[in-house]
């Protein structure tokens, strides 16, 4: 199950029941070609549009988007399996970091003034880059484009997304909500491509920057394509992410908290929590309180209002998913949720039952390699010391979470973990008015947030002699 690539044809197989949702044919190399010329030519009038009108524009397409929320939200069900219940959340998230980076964008993008200096002028302008590449995945198929496309086309530069081949019609809806917009032809399009194909586009002389999400393996293949080119690429892949409940936190709130981040998209989150670490004076109870939540979960057909646990988007990631769990028991780590319990389960589909393991240490490839499925790890530590070790026994760094009542060590504990961001009381989730960046294998580079946008430009000096 999930997608095939047959001769210049695309087709995406639903994890709902198995069918073929979509069918597509691939760009050919003419049509790839000629897209991006027309973006680079659509571009250099684009970057002379005010920031204001530039804003305006993506403002309209954020209305024309939004009116066809449950459309849209069906269509991610289909696609990639996420309960119908939940796709909503996924639009409105999509409109928050649009509208945020639109109302910013004015001051953001503004000429950067120098202390005045007899018989010069000088100033720093923001420069578009040109065409940006967004190359996008599947598991959020709208928030991740959102926070390369919209700041891109705010700041100048002309965009062209190849979406993931599992949710390519999310591509074809931003583009039908910046037509409704009335945004210049060429300044955004959409390409269905081959991986090889795209990484052609990678390698072209056209593209000025890249801005890529996904996993580890697929990053390093986004680097080689570009690393002829003195070109920009962000890159935002992979997470282990840790949570540490230390022993004056709210259990009912930790708890609650933890499950959801890591459960939530059958556990398909970058962000998402993978292993957790509680202390042992509180460790009992957390396990307990926990495990209470996850047996409350129901797996089933994503499109049943009833359903809270899809299934994950493939049965090759499930099976990954089992594999994991069954070497950890076999090493001595203890399986809390009984599948049974969960009748959707079937052993070579997407549908798996989300599973707790205690007893687990860092031998085990499930507190150690990416699992990006619904299972979960919980180890006892004894103490703030012991905890952050362990949270930086990782070749990930995107997200880490504590909870505290103490907002102080907080902070403290948070200098000392090695992460993209750092929370408090809560996980999993983004405010668009922060940089959403990586450290180590979970990539480089920002997006969202004041920063995000600079990225997208480039720095253009204007040094001018006025006492001649």
């Amino acid at each position: 199950m999930g997608v095939t690539f047959l001769t210049g044809v695309l087709r995406t197989i639903s994890p709902v029941d198995g069918r073929v949702y979509v069918e597509r044919p691939l760009a050919g190399e003419s049509e790839i070609a000629a897209a991006l010329a027309a973006a680079r030519r659509a571009q250099r009038d684009w970057k002379h549009v005010p920031v204001a009108e530039r804003a305006a524009a993506c403002a309209r397409m954020l209305e024309a988007f939004v009116a066809r929320r449950d459309e849209i939200a069906e269509e991610i069900a289909w696609q990639m399996g996420r309960p119908l219940s939940q796709c909503p959340g996924e639009v409105a998230g999509f409109e928050e970091r649009a509208r945020h980076m639109i109302a910013i964008a004015e001051a953001s993008l503004a000429e950067i003034g120098i202390s005045p200096k007899a018989g010069f002028t000088r100033f720093i302008r923001r420069d578009p880059l040109g065409v940006v590449l967004t190359v996008a995945p599947w598991n959020y198929p709208y928030l991740t484009v959102v926070n390369s496309v919209v700041p891109a086309l705010l700041a100048g530069n002309a965009v062209l997304l190849r979406h993931s081949a599992q949710t390519p019609l999310c591509a074809e809806r931003i583009a039908e909500a910046f037509a409704e917009a009335g945004l210049p032809e060429g300044v955004f399009r959409f390409l269905h491509t081959s991986h090889a194909d795209a990484e052609k586009l990678i390698a072209s002389p056209g593209v000025d920057y890249v801005a890529f999400t996904g996993s580890v393996a697929a990053g390093r293949s986004v680097q080689r394509a570009a690393a002829e080119r003195f070109i920009g690429v962000g890159l935002e892949l992979g997470g282990k992410d840790p949570a540490y409940v230390r022993a004056d936190a709210d259990l009912a709130a930790a708890s609650e908290g933890i499950v959801d981040g890591a459960f939530f998209n059958s556990g398909q989150s970058c962000c998402g929590i993978e292993r957790v670490y509680v202390h042992t004076d509180v460790y009992q109870e957390f396990l307990e309180r926990s495990v209470s939540r996850v047996r409350r979960y129901r797996l089933g057909n994503p499109l049943d209002p009833d359903v809270d646990l899809g299934p994950v988007v493939r049965a090759e990631p499930a099976a990954f998913v089992r594999d994991q769990i069954r070497e950890a028991v076999a090493a001595g780590a203890r399986a809390l949720i009984d599948p049974k319990a969960f009748p959707a389960d079937a052993p070579g589909t997407p549908y798996l039952a989300p599973q707790v393991l205690a007893d687990v240490d860092h031998s085990m490839r499930v507190m150690t390699e990416e699992s990006f499925g619904p299972v979960v790890g919980i180890m006892r530590v004894g103490g703030d010391d012991e905890a952050v070790r362990l949270m930086n026994d990782s070749v990930y760094g995107l997200t880490a979470s504590v909870w505290t009542r103490d907002l102080e060590a907080a902070v403290t504990l948070g200098e000392r973990v090695e992460t993209g961001t750092w929370f408090m009381n809560r996980c999993d989730t983004l405010d668009p008015a922060l940089a959403w960046t990586g450290v180590k294998d979970s990539g480089r580079g920002c997006s969202l947030s004041r920063l995000g946008l600079e990225a997208l430009t480039r720095p253009k000096s204007f040094h001018l002699k006025t006492n001649v």
